[in-house]
């Protein structure tokens, strides 16, 4: 897949305008599942407190893989939709601590991108972006998430097509943006996605890439 000619020059200016970060580890890759699982339709701010919430109340994730469905809902309340997150965190933990004997997830490092997107996307409630971020913001690897921000940004830079789907665009812009990239271009596509790039009501004269903007 051809690169854009305008995606060089847009991540080269959200470089400037943001700073370009540089990697570091977020969460270890059993939190960074269980984070973006507790993510899903609600704020960055409920889901840290969410997870800080289960890291209080259970000890290790082992425990958590053992506590009962309706306890962990109560812990994760405040993340909405705590009935489905529950049962994702409950039947995934436990499910890769059956297989793997424990929650370190170091085998993940031994598998290449795809290898371990497909083994992630097999529990519940793992989708790709949820996959991506484990790799991503825990490993350091060259894969992009697309979330919410990154979808919308990227359809109105005409990046995707109007039939993409969040699913499908994954594949298409890890295609196209070049690997050294996919860190600070999704970091920086989230930040611009909430400050000028909103959904309802784009500040596009305070755009800093409205000139390179088909929308």
């Amino acid at each position: 897949m051809v690169t854009p000619a305008r995606l060089p020059v847009i991540i080269r200016y959200l470089d400037q305008e943001y700073f370009r970060p540089r990697f570091a580890p977020r969460y270890p890759p059993v939190e960074e599942l269980v984070f973006t699982i507790l993510s899903q339709n609600t704020t960055d701010i409920n889901s840290v407190r969410t997870l800080d919430s289960l890291r209080k109340k259970y000890p290790s994730w082992e425990d958590a893989s053992r506590a009962p469905v309706l306890e962990i809902e109560d812990a994760i309340r405040m993340s909405g939709i705590a009935g489905p997150k529950s049962r994702y965190i409950k039947e995934t933990l436990s499910a890769l601590l059956a297989e793997q004997g424990d929650l370190k997830l170091d085998f993940l490092a031994r598998m290449g991108d795809r290898e371990a997107l497909d083994y992630l996307t097999k529990f519940p409630g793992v989708g790709i972006k949820t996959a991506a971020c484990v790799l991503m913001f825990s490993l350091g690897r060259p894969v992009m998430p697309v979330d919410t921000h990154v979808f919308r940004v990227c359809k109105r830079l005409d990046f995707l097509p109007e039939d993409a789907t969040r699913e499908s665009a994954h594949g298409i812009l890890n295609a196209i943006v070049p690997e050294d990239d996919r860190y600070s271009f999704h970091i920086n596509l989230v930040l611009h996605g909430r400050k000028v790039c909103k959904a309802l009501r784009p500040r596009c004269g305070e755009c800093l890439i409205e000139g390179l903007c088909p929308s």
